[in-house]
């Protein structure tokens, strides 16, 4: 049974009680207004309704009037308008600004309760559909934030599986050990100070981590020569770049850095290798590697020389900027302080040492 209220505003008190009477003998709960400014009263007072019978010709407020200000106020309220003018210029225009539908004086009792129900129908319909879109809504946000944690722990879980597969390289080349997590910590920190946007860092540090993984398909006997390597070596070595781009473009997740991997061995002016890449032609990413990685070389001891300072080290740099390296990126590097780059190598090898020895009271 219908059980929603109306409020019957007109400013003649029979027509109120006769429209009310109709409405209250087919159980629609009702109120009256004698004036358009008395019916916003009422609303501005807290009281609810859902649907709103307006007499369009009062005094001090019209029903063009009331209806402006209750379509801005109340727009969940469908309102209809009640006339004697029978000019269809004069319902349509109430029509423009709003109204649901109109009525023309007089009308019977199967036209208002026929006319009421169409309002009412059409709110309900209207309701329903905010409902369903706010509903949607509220589960397409759960559903993303939902899809973007499983992203966040699937890319975890794969700089973890990542960060094991750089140990084991390390593992195999003592000669580079900690070199993967050093130079990637030295990556991040110039690409920082360039400014890029932190899903790009993400990226970037990837690749550099991974620069290297393509050596786990030279045989050992190459990778862990002690003397110098002959021509034919030196071509198998070189391959590491195209075996290691091999190997991390299978993952999606990888797919850039890849191109890192694959890149890191270029130099700007286009003298390296695999490919020959000059200038822009190679990515962002392996270019700042290229200077990270140089650092690092310089910075750490080898069987065939000592390490060298950071000062020598941004020395050799410099030098080779616009040959070897991307002058931007040098003069990101130059700008820096030295000690950014002794406290990094400090904090890596400090975990590295934790690491073996947790490892070795464990084993």
């Amino acid at each position: 049974m219908p059980t929603e209220r109306i409020l019957v505003v007109d400013d003649e008190d029979a027509i109120r009680e006769i429209v009310c009477s109709m409405l209250a003998a087919a159980n629609y709960k009702t109120q009256q207004a004698s004036s358009g400014l008395k019916a916003l009263a009422l609303l501005d007072a807290g009281e609810e309704f859902e649907l709103m019978l307006s007499d369009l010709m009062m005094a001090e407020l019209d029903g063009i009037g009331l209806l402006e200000k209750t379509k801005e106020g109340y727009p969940d309220m469908p309102v209809v308008m009640v006339t004697a003018v029978h000019d269809i210029s004069v319902a349509l225009a109430a029509i423009r600004n709003g109204a649901y539908d109109y009525l023309l004086k007089p009308f019977e009792r199967e036209q208002l309760l026929a006319t009421v129900r169409r309002a009412l129908e059409n709110r309900r319909l209207k309701m329903e559909n905010r409902k369903y879109q706010t509903d949607l809504e509220k589960m397409v946000a759960a559903r993303t934030e939902q899809l973007q944690k499983t992203m966040t722990n699937l890319e975890r879980s794969y700089d973890i599986t990542l960060e094991a597969l750089g140990d084991a390289l390390d593992l195999r080349d003592a000669e580079t050990e900690g070199h993967s997590k050093r130079v990637t910590a030295f990556t991040i920190a110039i690409a920082r100070q360039m400014g890029l946007p932190r899903d790009q860092i993400a990226v970037i540090a990837r690749g550099a981590f991974l620069h290297d993984i393509g050596k786990m398909a030279i045989p050992d006997a190459i990778l862990l020569k002690p003397g110098k390597l002959d021509p034919d070596e030196v071509t198998q070595m070189r391959e590491h770049c195209y075996r290691g781009y091999q190997i991390v473009k299978k993952i999606p997740f990888l797919a850039e850095a890849a191109e890192i991997v694959y890149s890191h061995q270029e130099f700007f002016d286009g003298s390296g290798y695999p490919r020959g890449l000059r200038g822009e032609e190679i990515p962002l990413g392996a270019r700042i590697f290229a200077v990270a990685d140089t650092l690092d070389a310089i910075i750490s001891n080898r069987p065939y020389r000592a390490a060298r300072s950071i000062a020598e080290a941004r020395r050799e740099i410099e030098v080779w900027s616009g040959r070897q390296f991307d002058p931007d990126v040098v003069q990101t590097f130059l700008s820096m302080s030295e000690n950014i780059w002794a406290d990094l190598r400090k904090d890596i090898d400090a975990q590295s040492r934790f690491a073996y020895a947790t490892a070795k009271s464990t084993s």
